[in-house]
């Protein structure tokens, strides 16, 4: 016995395995053999295993999204929506977009600005510091600088710091400067001509005033695509309401109206989609949108955010279809990651790569 090892450990051991199911994917990642390919790269994700393989499918995902809102609808099948959404993109699937605001201080605002440029989105949803902090890059720039750079000292030289980049603050100083005239006129033109301002309505209106081609919301105002931002005071603009509302008060914003709007673009639209970069305000914003719907077709949602301590912001999107917010039958992603990393790779495999078909759609309408 002493020469034969204790058949406890060969039967924990040597266990014998079940077959997998027939096509189970095998791990199979990039070789660097076959050169620098980096449409390849990104394709070998798929099987790359861990939050790769969830970056792949995310591609999938969107994608899926893509092919849907090419497809054409027939006269027949055209949603019978109320006149306030005339303009709204009839194909076969409305893509939802949302994002925080980091993202928009962020480099990914350029990524958010093409596929504005372009068409390529139907509904926008971000925070008041989504949009606010694109206006001010159109005025003075933001800068790189470091996640350890001391507040106490910061403060004293009058610079913000998001994360490691650097906002000086005489950029909001301009952001005001600009900013008053348009909220006197604004309220001129509630008073004088009835004009019911709503968040949406105010972001068109200053994506007009911007009138500058690296804006996100310059070409949101240009294309039609409705932006929704339900907490817009919750930041600088919120800032420079407030103290408008002591130099020329009266002006009112209507967020009722907005949700009425928002939910009848998930409501009357034949399929929906929804890519989600971050949580809070701008995830679940969209997700109860499509639950006016009994669900969105499809969803993709980027963040770093987990699902222990119950918030929405982690929560996984199994948890949406529990509440309606996303159809059984989906197959949505989350892509566990920072998206100031993952979400120019996304375009990149998708929007981007279906830019000729999608521009040629936009034409089309």
């Amino acid at each position: 016995m002493a020469d034969q090892a204790p058949s406890l450990a060969v039967e924990a051991v040597l266990k014998r395995s079940s077959s997998l199911p027939e096509g189970t994917p095998q791990v199979k990642g990039y070789d660097f053999n076959q050169g620098v390919d980096h449409r390849a790269l990104l394709q070998s994700y798929l099987t790359t295993g861990f939050q790769a393989t969830s970056f792949g499918r995310a591609v999938q995902e969107i994608n899926s999204m893509i092919e849907k809102r090419l497809e054409p609808l027939e006269q027949t099948e055209e949603p019978s929506a109320p006149p306030d959404l005339s303009q709204q993109h009839h194909s076969g699937c409305t893509i939802f977009l949302g994002y925080t605001s980091n993202l928009i201080s962020s480099g990914v605002r350029e990524s958010i600005r093409y596929l504005a440029q372009h068409n390529m989105v139907d509904v926008l949803v971000s925070t008041a510091g989504g949009v606010e902090e694109d206006l001010i890059k159109c005025l003075a720039p933001t800068f790189l600088g470091e996640f350890s750079l001391p507040g106490r000292e910061l403060r004293g030289r009058g610079i913000n710091r998001i994360g490691n980049l650097l906002v000086p603050n005489n950029n909001y100083c301009l952001f005001e400067d600009w900013l008053m005239p348009i909220l006197d006129q604004m309220l001129l033109e509630q008073k004088t001509e009835g004009t019911l301002w709503t968040p949406s309505k105010m972001i068109h209106r200053l994506g007009k005033e911007i009138n500058n081609p690296e804006s996100v919301y310059y070409w949101a105002y240009k294309n039609n695509i409705p932006v929704f931002s339900p907490a817009l005071t919750d930041g600088s603009l919120g800032d420079m309401m407030y103290l408008h509302s002591y130099k020329n008060p009266g002006l009112v914003l209507d967020i009722v109206e907005d949700i009425r709007k928002l939910n009848s673009h998930a409501v009357f639209a034949r399929r929906t989609g929804m890519v989600i970069l971050g949580g809070g305000l701008i995830k679940h914003h969209i997700c109860n949108a499509n639950f006016m719907r009994n669900g969105a077709d499809f969803a993709v949602f980027v963040n770093t955010g987990q699902e222990f301590d119950g918030s929405d912001s982690g929560a996984r999107p199994d948890e949406a279809v529990s509440w309606g917010k996303i159809r059984a039958d989906a197959t949505p992603v989350k892509v566990y990651a920072d998206a100031a990393l993952v979400f120019p790779l996304l375009v990149a495999e998708t929007f981007a790569r279906h830019a000729d078909a999608l521009t040629a759609q936009n034409k089309k309408d």
